[in-house]
C-alpha cells in the first residue's frame, strides 16, 4: 500500500473551535487571536476560528464576532466558522466570512441529542443556509459526525454516511469531513466505511476527522491517506471533545499527525516546532496538559 501514499496532505486545523468550545476556561479574544497567529506561523493555511452558535449552549463561542473583527486575515489562509442554522449564516456574512462548515449527524438519535431534530430536518434547515451561501461566494463545508458508531445507538451503517455525503455534496458544499466523533474506529472498520463513501463521492471531496479515545487515531488517518485521502482535521495539543458522547477524549493532535507524516515523507507545510510552541501557549491559557505524545516528548507543556 506504501506506493498508493500521496506526497502532501492538508491539514485542517480545528482547536481554535471545537477544541475550545467544551473548555471550562473561557478564553479571551486577545488570547484567541495571539493563538491563530501562531498557528499562522506554523504554516496553517485552514484554521477553523470559531462559531456562530448560541453562547448559551456554548459560551466558549460568544466572541466569535468580536474575534473576525479583529483578526488581521492573510489572504493564502482560510478562516472558516461553523454556522448551525441561517440566523449564524447572516452574522456570518456581517463578518465578512468567505468559508462556512455546517454539520450534522449518522445517526438519528444523536443528531436528536446535539442539534434537536432528525438527519432529514437537519439536511432541509440546511438547504436554505447552503443556497444562501452559495449566493455570497461562500464556501460550505460539511462534518457528518458518529460516522463509525453512535454513543447512543452503537454501530452506524456505511451506507447512511455515503447516502449523506451524497446528499450534501449535491447541495452544494465542496468537502465532507466524516467525523469519528466518540473515537471508537479501528482501521479495518475505517477501511470499509471508507470503501463504501468512496463509491458514492468523489475520494478528492473527503477530509477525515478522527478523535483519540481509544488511541487509534493515527493508525485511522495512515489508513485514510492509504486511500487516496489527503485532508485530515486535527487540533494542536490533541484539545476537544464532544459533551453528547461520554468518555469522548480530544482531536488527534496536529503534532502527532505532522510527526508520523514527515516521517514517511508526506509534506505538510507545517513546522512541527512551531506547532509546539501554540500547543505550550494553549495549554497555559486553559490550565491543562497537551494529550499530544509529541509535545509531551519535545517539553511543550
Amino acid at each position: 500500500m506504501l506506493d498508493k501514499l500521496p506526497k502532501e496532505v492538508k491539514i485542517v486545523e480545528v482547536s481554535a473551535r471545537d477544541g475550545l468550545q467544551n473548555e471550562p476556561v473561557t478564553i479571551s479574544v486577545e488570547d484567541k487571536l495571539q493563538f491563530i497567529n501562531m498557528l499562522e506561523l506554523a504554516g496553517l493555511k485552514n484554521i477553523e476560528v470559531g462559531a456562530f452558535v448560541s453562547p448559551k449552549w456554548v459560551p466558549q463561542m460568544a466572541n466569535t464576532a468580536e474575534l473576525l473583527t479583529s483578526l488581521k486575515k492573510q489572504e493564502d489562509i482560510s478562516y472558516p466558522v461553523l454556522v448551525p442554522n441561517r440566523k449564524g449564516l447572516d452574522a456570518a456574512i456581517k463578518a465578512d466570512v468567505k468559508e462556512i462548515a455546517i454539520f450534522t449527524a449518522a445517526s438519528e438519535e444523536f443528531n436528536q441529542k446535539n442539534i434537536n431534530c432528525s438527519i432529514t430536518e437537519s439536511i432541509e434547515r440546511f438547504k436554505p443556509v447552503i443556497k444562501t451561501a452559495i449566493d455570497n461566494n461562500i464556501l460550505i463545508r460539511a462534518y457528518i459526525s458518529c460516522v463509525i458508531d453512535c454513543p447512543y445507538s452503537g454501530a452506524i451503517e456505511a451506507s447512511k454516511v455515503a447516502d449523506i455525503a451524497s446528499t450534501l455534496l449535491e447541495l452544494g458544499c465542496y468537502e465532507i469531513s466524516l467525523g469519528d466523533t466518540i473515537g471508537t474506529a479501528t482501521p479495518l472498520r475505517v477501511k470499509n466505511m471508507l470503501n463504501t463513501v468512496i463509491n458514492n463521492i468523489p475520494v478528492e471531496k473527503i477530509a477525515v476527522h478522527f478523535h483519540d479515545t481509544y488511541g487509534q487515531a493515527l493508525a485511522n488517518i495512515l489508513t485514510a491517506i492509504e486511500m487516496e485521502i489527503t485532508t485530515i482535521d486535527s487540533a494542536v495539543a490533541g484539545l476537544g471533545g464532544c459533551p453528547y458522547a461520554k468518555g469522548a477524549s480530544g482531536n488527534v493532535a496536529t503534532e502527532d499527525v505532522v510527526y508520523m507524516l514527515h516521517a514517511m515523507g508526506i509534506k505538510t507545510g507545517l513546522d512541527i516546532e512551531k506547532l509546539c510552541h501554540a500547543s505550550k501557549f494553549i495549554c497555559n491559557k486553559l490550565n491543562r496538559q497537551p494529550t499530544s505524545k509529541v509535545a509531551l516528548a519535545l517539553n511543550c507543556q
